[in-house]
């Protein structure tokens, strides 16, 4: 699904600005003066797909993580820094579920059902990021770019605070998490407004597991550092 979803941006995206490089006719110009405002707004949707990355104390096997497709929203600002460069911050609210599979060998020497290799971590982040937004020249209606920075989210869904741990079946993740963000785009004048398809990779700094109170612990136990990734497929409005 993912995989499909991607190929379709690119492909409307290709045939657009292939449409306009090859061309001899010349093409007007959209929304002429959009770029030159100092402060612009606009909203965004899209898909996510979350993962975690996992640093292991011992050399067991990994633990798997079953990755769905999410959905997330929120809106844009854009401050113009000059011709080529942009300052945005994008607050959005972003909703995912991972599940992750134990092996047997983290349970060798206990009692353990199938419940207890499964665990389902549903996540909703309030994710705001600060974005510094980078663009080649305009040519015709379209224009890529480049774009990366910082962000922080809090996990709504975290249990953090929860005195129950996996022993009772809960699966905890700290309530903020620290990113940095790098992906690609391009900018679509159309007649009334902006469209832009975009591709970011997001990449957690700090360790978000919540360890069990037993140090033995098979979910935790074994687990040095959980850090999450993800891949956010948006199409913005402005």
């Amino acid at each position: 699904m993912k995989k499909i979803v991607i190929v379709i941006v690119l492909l409307l995206t290709f045939h657009n600005v292939s449409a306009q490089l090859f061309t001899k006719e010349r093409v007007a110009n959209n929304i002429d003066n959009i770029d030159q405002k100092f402060l612009t707004w606009g909203y965004f949707l899209g898909f996510n797909q979350y993962d975690f990355k996992f640093n292991y104390n011992e050399d067991l096997k990994d633990i798997l993580v079953d990755k769905t497709f999410g959905f997330h929203l929120g809106l844009v600002g854009d401050m113009r820094i000059n011709e080529y460069m942009n300052l945005r911050l994008e607050p959005g609210v972003f909703f995912t579920t991972r599940n992750l599979r134990y092996d047997e060998s983290y349970f060798a020497g206990t009692e353990f059902n199938d419940s207890d290799l499964l665990r389902e971590v549903k996540s909703t982040y309030i994710h705001v990021p600060l974005l510094l937004k980078i663009s080649t020249k305009r040519i015709n209606n379209f224009k890529p770019f480049i774009i990366g920075g910082v962000s922080t989210a809090l996990n709504l869904s975290s249990n953090e605070d929860n005195p129950d741990d996996n022993s009772a079946g809960e699966f905890r993740m700290k309530r903020n998490t620290y990113f940095y963000e790098i992906g690609f785009g391009i900018d679509l004048y159309l007649l009334y407004f902006k469209f832009t398809p975009s591709i970011r990779g997001v990449f957690a700094m700090n360790d978000e597991i919540v360890r069990d109170a037993d140090p033995n612990s098979p979910w935790t136990g074994n687990v040095a550092k959980m850090q999450t990734r993800g891949i956010f497929i948006n199409f913005t409005f402005q």
